[in-house]
């Protein structure tokens, strides 16, 4: 068994995949042609989004939708970043919130926390 991908459950499909772009580098792998779901370029596990109808649909039970204006939920999304910082610099200046700014952990790894316009946590960390 191996993780294939993390689904991401959004408000608005083309404005996200436009944010992770903009803000990450990550452009489009495969979007499907209903405009509801598409998948990232993230290397060996993708990183994909579904859009809450679909969602409803698929899943079948009720879920708690993610939103800015409630904490995130209990997960993140961690992405590898040569320079933390100027990763952190380029997402907030697309758009996402910053949560927590690079700081040094005590094992001496960087990290980095934001939010994405759907309210999930996105981790920035040093390394592939």
């Amino acid at each position: 068994m191996r993780l294939r991908y993390a689904t991401l459950f959004v408000v608005d499909l083309q404005r996200t995949l436009a944010f992770y772009e903009a803000a990450f580098g990550l452009p489009a792998g495969f979007v499907h042609e209903s405009g509801h779901y598409a998948e990232l370029e993230t290397g060996a596990t993708m990183l994909a989004f579904a859009a809450h109808a679909l969602a409803r649909e698929v899943v079948g039970v009720p879920y708690g939708e993610a939103s800015p204006d409630r904490p995130p939920p209990g997960f993140e999304i961690g992405l590898g970043v040569a320079d933390v910082r100027a990763a952190f610099a380029r997402a907030t200046k697309a758009g996402a919130v910053a949560v927590k700014t690079p700081t040094e952990m005590p094992w001496g790894q960087t990290v980095a926390y934001v939010r994405d316009p759907d309210g999930h946590l996105i981790v920035l960390v040093e390394g592939d």
